[in-house]
């Protein structure tokens, strides 16, 4: 495991990319603890590999396709309830 400062890092990036490209991570430090990791784009790829990618609506669909989901019928008096009733704000649009 290679590990290198930020500063060195700068002055020798291209060095530091090809031993990624063998391979080899590059840790990279910032007053000698550990703030990045330098790897290959392969590398990068199959650690990604297992990672689900979802948008907010496949969110929802897997929630509710889970057998335990419960949906939450609140009455419309039970919405209203929770209603901010302060005054509105005074609002002047920039010109």
């Amino acid at each position: 495991m290679a590990e290198t400062s930020i500063a060195e890092a700068q002055s020798q990036l291209t060095r530091l990319i090809h031993q990624a490209e063998r391979g080899e991570a590059v840790h990279i430090t910032r007053r000698g603890k550990p703030v990045a990791v330098l790897l290959s784009e392969d590398e990068y790829a199959r650690l990604r590999q297992g990672q689900k990618q979802h948008n907010f609506w496949d969110l929802i669909v897997e929630m509710r396709s889970d057998p335990a989901f419960e949906p939450v019928d609140w009455t419309p008096e039970e919405i209203e309830s929770w209603r901010d009733r302060r005054p509105t704000r005074e609002f002047e649009w920039p010109e």
